[in-house]
């Protein structure tokens, strides 16, 4: 196991650091700082594969799949926070979006003894949200060899679901063993072997683009506009109206009259006001356009007079 450890760079000693904790607390702050910085850089070599491993989900995903995010640890962490925010970002439900971590829930907040090193444990978690060949099982793992992360992945291909392995380590049995292999080096941390540093902050900004870049692709939002937000407090009910606002340049009392009409769905109301058409018929056209907005803006752009 020693000999296994000696070969990731995600768990390498730098030397030149064998002292830093007699260092001024700025100093150790810049080093920190200037070994993050090389973070998106590293993430911006694997774009390519980030891309194609996107656009192969959210093909699942149009045919009605999940995102399944699974990893231990900060791993599991990430995914379990990235898939928490989708529903008051994009308005999915719980289940579209779905984060699993080695343990359960309680893992979230501390150490589940020996939860990671199973790969039995990964595939029981996958039955009982029942796994279908139309998901996307994303396993996550700095180290890219977690067995918890191996194991849904390699459970996952037997199901005919789509498979992507986020790792940091090249060369790693979880890029092997996935569909799409995302492998970001970010080279050893601060502290050795603490992987929540930078492989945990790549591993966040590959979950950002995976999330993100498949609800563009889904249609859930309008240009830049978060059009599919659920506005679930005052501040994004307030976000809400000005998201209706940038879409249309509506004025304000046209714009909480469209939100009024259409029991504040944002998507809905820019359609009231964009193409000049009732509450009902919005609903009508959204969903005939699988919740598109752009499709359904041309639709009642293109209706003939009556």
């Amino acid at each position: 196991m020693s000999t296994d450890f000696d070969t990731l760079t995600t768990e390498a000693h730098r030397p030149e650091l064998a002292e830093i904790d007699q260092r001024p607390t700025l100093d150790i702050a810049r080093t920190m700082n200037a070994g993050d910085a090389l973070v998106p850089a590293a993430v911006a070599e694997q774009l390519p594969a980030i891309a194609a491993a996107i656009d192969a989900a959210a093909d699942r995903m149009a045919r009605g799949g999940r995102l399944l995010y699974l990893g231990a640890g900060t791993a599991g962490r990430l995914g379990v926070l990235d898939a928490s925010e989708c529903p008051p970002t994009f308005n999915t439900t719980p289940d579209e979006v779905v984060g699993l971590i080695a343990g359960g829930p309680t893992a979230l907040v501390s150490a589940v003894e020996g939860a990671e090193d199973s790969r039995e444990l990964a595939a029981a978690d996958l039955t009982e949200i029942g796994l279908t060949a139309d998901d996307v099982v994303v396993g996550i793992s700095a180290s890219g060899r977690t067995p918890y992360a191996v194991g849904a992945v390699e459970h996952a291909a037997e199901l005919g679901a789509l498979t992507i392995g986020v790792a940091c380590n090249a060369n790693s049995p979880l890029a092997s063993a996935a569909d799409h292999g995302i492998e970001v080096v970010v080279g050893p941390e601060l502290i050795a072997g603490s992987t929540r540093l930078k492989a945990g902050t790549a591993q966040k900004l590959v979950l950002n683009m995976i999330s993100t870049i498949s609800m563009i692709r889904l249609g859930k939002t309008y240009g830049n506009l978060m059009v599919d937000v659920r506005a679930s407090n005052e501040k994004l009910r307030a976000r809400s109206r000005r998201i209706v606002t940038l879409a249309t340049e509506a004025p304000a009392a046209a714009v909480e009259e469209a939100l009024d009409a259409t029991g504040g769905e944002v998507k809905n109301a820019i359609l009231v006001l964009l193409g000049e058409v009732d509450a009902e018929t919005a609903a009508r056209l959204l969903a005939e356009c699988q919740g598109r907005l752009r499709a359904a803006l041309r639709r009642a752009l293109d209706a003939p007079a009556d």
